[in-house]
């Protein structure tokens, strides 16, 4: 379709002088539209109605096989993947595949070895900025979120998220082969490997093949006592 408004800074064309306006304000750096509550600023009204989702609780995307809610939509498309086991980005060095491409840059900094957030107290360094945050409560003690039933508290909302199951039951991944359900979709991936066969983690010594990599550090030591116990 014809784009006629084209901007003065970038050249990038719109199809109405509304667009072109809100386009204007990535140059210019303006954000007339605040958040009542928290006084962060945006760029278009969609994005502060948005937003204002976080305050509210409100989560109108509902998953349709959990039932879990999110404030947007292309955050419930990614999230269906972990029940259809989609994973459509790939590693190139070492094949694993991901459900987002964000999720491959983060892995991609294991075989390059970039840990960009540094811990300013112990120096140890993070491939995302949320997990050096998570880290930063190992030194403060904070554990800012609290089950309202046993009242334990965690670090972070999905490990407080993953305890309640355990008081209300809810088992939300299930396996589509047998219907037994996890708590956790990690717990249904190392269980579909019962009806695939798969065995990812094997051992260095004897080329024995696992399905969990603690079962793996288990059987190793197999090796470590029967070497302890050898007649020198």
């Amino acid at each position: 379709m014809e784009k006629p408004w084209k901007c003065g800074d970038c050249g990038k064309g719109f199809r109405t002088p509304s667009a072109l306006e809100s386009h204007r304000r990535v140059h210019t750096g303006e954000k007339p539209f605040t958040c009542s509550q928290c006084e962060k600023g945006f760029t278009q009204l969609s994005h502060l109605r948005r937003h204002r989702r976080i305050h509210s609780g409100e989560r109108p995307f509902t998953c349709s096989q959990c039932g879990k809610g999110f404030t947007r939509l292309s955050c419930l498309r990614p999230h269906q993947r972990v029940h259809t086991g989609e994973r459509p980005f790939t590693c190139s060095q070492c094949e694993k595949g991901f459900t987002t491409s964000s999720s491959l840059l983060i892995h991609q900094r294991i075989h390059t070895g970039v840990r960009p957030f540094t811990c300013s107290q112990c120096e140890k360094g993070f491939t995302i900025s949320s997990r050096l945050l998570t880290h930063q409560r190992v030194h403060t003690g904070e554990r800012p979120f609290t089950c309202s039933q046993c009242e334990k508290g965690f670090t972070t909302s999905p490990s407080l998220r993953k305890h309640q199951r355990v008081h209300t039951g809810e088992r939300p991944f299930t396996c589509s082969q047998c219907e037994k359900g996890f708590t956790t979709s990690s717990r249904l991936l190392t269980h579909q490997r019962v009806h695939t066969g798969e065995r990812p983690f094997t051992c260095s010594q004897c080329e024995k093949g696992f399905t969990t990599s603690s079962s793996l550090q288990r059987h190793q030591r197999v090796h470590t006592v029967q070497k302890a116990l050898t007649c020198s």
